[in-house]
């Protein structure tokens, strides 16, 4: 019977008609109705026909974890009075619950990409709901893309419809093509907020770190709110790892302590959702934060912590991270508190703060790893993504490592066109790298082994288990835990998918579905692209490419074939997956991985005498130059090669090391080297680029300067700065290093280590910068001149060396006795320093005439009496000027 008066109550049916209406005219809509409305439950039962009288539709909707996918389905079977299976179902990885009457259909998002790759047009559905769009996740973003791309080259009639409480509403009604905002008016009840900030600073989130202080204040705040308030006590953290330490820290409170997230056994989730007639604490992660209603829940507290996927391009190394939650998500999270009575929220940091938060979570396509989606959208015949509706375009940097990783599992050719192989790969639900793991493993080990393995990979197993891949994995088939019952289930979904029989049976559940084989779109001639590879229908036939390392040798040649021990084996499957972070011992638990970075064990770990690891799973705290190996397994060399096979390399090396050319063959993998020999006849150009990084790295002080060339420097230097044109710039290394074939050749080709370098006479090589072919060449010394004649007939160098000053002319002050100008180069007067008898310093001036007027007589004054035996006359600018002594100059 249907429960009439609970679906009366449900204050989002006053919108329903607006939505109705809004389908009608337009296709699509965008709901937003605030926490308890009933959007989940409601709308889904009105579009669909089972409640209010409207035509049958067949309805689909989409849940971003499979937790509120199966709680939506459950209350709305309720709703109606049912079994779920009924004219409602769901369907989520691993279990599926539907039945010839269902008209609704709760999936996960990941779900539904997977049913429109293999059933474009969605056969039967005529309503999609997209729920909880808020939170941005990469899946729902690329289903919402697919959908509308359906809508407008396959079905117009499909409708759509984008629901959350705090969504971007003007973003996704224009990604809907100007789609209706449709409004619910919420009558959640008041929710108090109570800021509980720490007593004491804590220090800030990094990485999967949270500061221990911040997890004990959390647990008091959760005390307090039981002594302070009435009803359960729903409590958001981060992960699974914060909640366990929270709830080892709430032992002795007078409630139940319950733990929900995505890693909880069904049973645990069912019964934190059900109603209990005893007190309550719920820890969760964000799981709880949409679509569900915990019943009897009145306060809760929000540590103010999520998870966010984060990538490093460059190395390889993705892993979660923790941020603070955003005003959105604590919107989300507090009105859990309103659900069903007026509630409270406990906030665990200052009022302050709240207003610097992120107003909506970072989209994952901003963030996350982009491999699983190039692949989604290369076999829905879009690789760039070019022509897809997104909310956000993939970062062009995160899309071209992704190609790069799709090319080296063989899942995309170079112009990025889907292989068979890779609509295989896209059809098991996995990362392509663990896909290709699967695929490959199956074949050198058996699909059992390989399955186990990788589902062993794709949820990283429970810290204690340990960082010994293969021992985890002795532990997942002999445990008893809630984790070996998930891992078991997957790995025997892994293994029906690459066994002929269970590719077959999957074949017909996705007819059963209604999801018939397609032709992807775009990819058919119907769509524009490419024919489709007439391979793409066998699921795993001999004729699917290979990536190159199993080209040349096969992974059944492989030694760690299908005997191989379970060290071996544990670690083919995790090379395969990862081979950048195939690593090689360096000593006391370092590797160098062949990404290039370098990884540390922790110090009690057994792989330390490991001479090869394959990591499985690593990250790199901030700020530090190496990762650290959280699961990893033993391996060989030879294995690294096959699993590794596209980076390696075998060639001449010829660089600058420690002061001098250092020339050898070497076979890499990677960064890592396998072999080195040296090299007696290495490359020419090799050996010229390599004697150029020195130059720069050294500078040109590896060459012969003599004072001459060093003079010539400073005057082509000065004349550049005076005149420019063709005078060359010769100051700056780089400037001279960029036209090194104008000045060091023949010299330079010629050179063979750094003692050749030596060799090469700097100033006849400068010459061949000078503007012979102006003919300005020749006027280097009326322009430059090196020496200046004075007065006294003496010549006298010029000091050009001062980067940006005058020429300098050091010369005795008596030599300079008539001179009324002051000397120029160039145009440029020179700055006189005026010399004692004893040759040193007694004045500088650029204005001769104004010295010998003023300055000369304080000079005069002060050295007369020091130097009596040279002439001082009170006249200089008539005085005969002279290098000799008064007795000199009467002979």
């Amino acid at each position: 019977m249907i429960r009439t008066a609970a679906l009366d109550a449900l204050p989002v049916r006053e919108a329903v008609p607006a939505l109705v209406s809004a389908l009608d005219d337009h296709g699509t809509a965008v709901l937003c109705a605030p926490p308890g409305t009933g959007k989940t439950t409601l709308v889904p039962l009105v579009l669909a026909g089972l409640v209010g009288g409207g035509p049958r539709r067949r309805v689909v909707v989409a849940e971003p974890r499979r937790i509120a996918a199966r709680a939506a389905a459950r209350r709305m079977a309720w709703l109606l009075g049912e079994q779920v299976g009924g004219a409602v179902g769901f369907t989520v990885r691993g279990e599926r619950v539907v039945g010839p009457d269902t008209v609704v259909e709760v999936v996960t998002t990941g779900v539904l990409l997977q049913r429109l790759q293999r059933d474009q047009e969605l056969t039967g559905v005529d309503v999609v709901i997209l729920d909880e769009c808020h939170e941005r996740h990469l899946d729902a973003d690329t289903v919402a893309a697919f959908l509308l791309d359906v809508r407008e080259t396959l079905r117009p009639e499909l409708k759509l419809v984008a629901a959350s409480a705090t969504t971007d509403s003007a973003g996704w009604a224009r990604v809907l093509g100007g789609a209706p905002v449709v409004e619910a008016a919420g009558v959640s009840y008041p929710v108090e907020t109570v800021w509980a900030p720490p007593a004491r600073p804590v220090r800030p989130p990094h990485g999967m770190r949270v500061d221990p202080a911040q997890l004990t204040h959390v647990a008091s705040v959760v005390r307090r709110a039981l002594a302070e308030r009435d009803g359960d006590v729903l409590c958001f953290l981060p992960g699974v790892g914060e909640i366990a330490r929270v709830a080892g820290q709430l032992g002795g409170v007078d409630a139940e302590v319950l733990q929900i997230h995505g890693r909880a056994p069904a049973a645990v989730q069912d019964a934190a959702l059900s109603v209990a007639d005893h007190r309550r604490v719920i820890l969760s992660t964000a799981v709880a934060e949409s679509s569900l209603t915990v019943p009897g829940v009145r306060v809760v507290v929000d540590s103010g912590l999520a998870r966010e996927p984060r990538v490093d391009h460059a190395r390889g190394l993705g892993a979660l991270a923790t941020v603070r939650a955003s005003r959105a998500a604590g919107r989300q999270r507090a009105g859990r508190a309103g659900r069903e009575a007026p509630g409270a929220v406990y906030r665990c940091w200052a009022e302050a703060e709240d207003g610097r938060l992120a107003a909506f979570p970072a989209p994952e396509i901003r963030i996350a790893d982009l491999a699983q989606f190039a692949l989604q959208a290369a076999c829905w015949g879009d690789p760039d993504a070019a022509g897809l509706a997104l909310l956000d375009p993939p970062p062009a940097g995160a899309m071209a490592a992704a190609r790069e990783v799709l090319v080296a599992v063989g899942a995309v050719d170079p112009t990025g066109r889907v292989t068979a192989r890779g609509r295989r790969m896209a059809r098991l639900g996995l990362h392509p790298r663990l896909a290709r793991a699967l695929l490959d493993g199956s074949a050198a080990l058996g699909a059992r082994r390989a399955a186990e393995m990788v589902a062993l990979i794709s949820e990283e197993p429970p810290r204690e288990y340990g960082d010994d891949l293969a021992g985890a994995w002795r532990q997942a088939r002999a445990g008893g835990d809630g984790y070996a019952a998930r891992w078991r289930a997957e790995a025997r979904r892994l293994e029906r998918a690459v066994s002929p029989a269970g590719r077959t049976a999957e074949t017909g559940a996705g007819a059963a579905a209604g999801a018939a084989p397609r032709t992807p779109l775009g990819c058919g001639t119907a769509a524009g692209g490419h024919p489709p590879d007439p391979r793409s229908s066998n699921a795993g036939g001999a004729e699917e490419a290979a990536p190159p390392a199993f080209e040349e040798r096969g992974p059944g040649r492989s030694p760690s074939g299908g005997g191989a021990p379970d060290d071996l084996a544990a670690g083919l499957v995790a090379a395969l997956a990862f081979p950048e972070r195939v690593a090689k011992a360096r000593g006391e638990g370092a590797f160098l991985m062949a990404n290039g970075t370098a990884a540390q064990l922790g110090d009690g770990s057994r792989l330390r005498s490991a001479p090869w690891l394959a990591v499985a799973v690593a990250d790199r705290p901030p700020h530090s130059a190496s990762a650290r190996v959280r699961l990893a397994a033993v391996l060989d060399e030879d294995t690294a090669r096959v699993a590794a096979g596209h980076l390696l390399t075998d060639g001449e090396e010829v660089h600058w090391e420690d002061g001098d050319l250092v020339a050898r063959a070497v076979e890499r993998l990677g960064a890592i080297e396998l072999a080195v020999r040296p090299l007696r006849t290495p490359d020419p150009a090799l050996v010229r680029a390599a004697l150029l990084d020195g130059l720069r790295s050294e500078g040109l002080g590896l060459l012969r300067w003599s004072p001459d060339a060093l003079t010539l420097r400073s005057r082509l230097g000065f004349l550049h700065r005076t005149l420019g044109g063709a005078w060359p710039d010769v100051a700056d290394d780089q400037a001279l290093l960029e036209r090194a074939d104008d000045w060091l050749e023949p010299e330079l080709s010629r050179a063979r280590r750094r003692a050749d370098l030596g060799r090469i006479d700097a100033g006849q090589a400068l010459n061949r910068l000078l503007p012979w072919a102006t003919g300005e060449a020749v006027r280097l010394d009326e322009l430059a001149p090196e020496r200046l004649e004075v007065p006294s007939g003496s010549r006298i160098r010029v000091d050009y060396s001062a980067e940006h000053g005058q020429p300098v002319l050091a010369v005795k002050l008596q030599e300079l006795f008539g001179l009324a100008e002051t000397p120029r180069v160039a145009g440029v007067p020179v700055l006189v320093h005026l010399l004692s008898p004893a040759g040193r310093p007694a004045a500088v001036t650029a204005d001769l005439a104004s010295f010998w007027q003023g300055g000369y007589r304080a000079v005069r004054a002060e050295l007369r009496g020091r130097y009596p035996k040279h002439p001082w006359p009170e006249d200089p600018a008539t005085a005969e000027p002279t290098r000799h002594t008064n007795a000199r100059l009467r002979r």
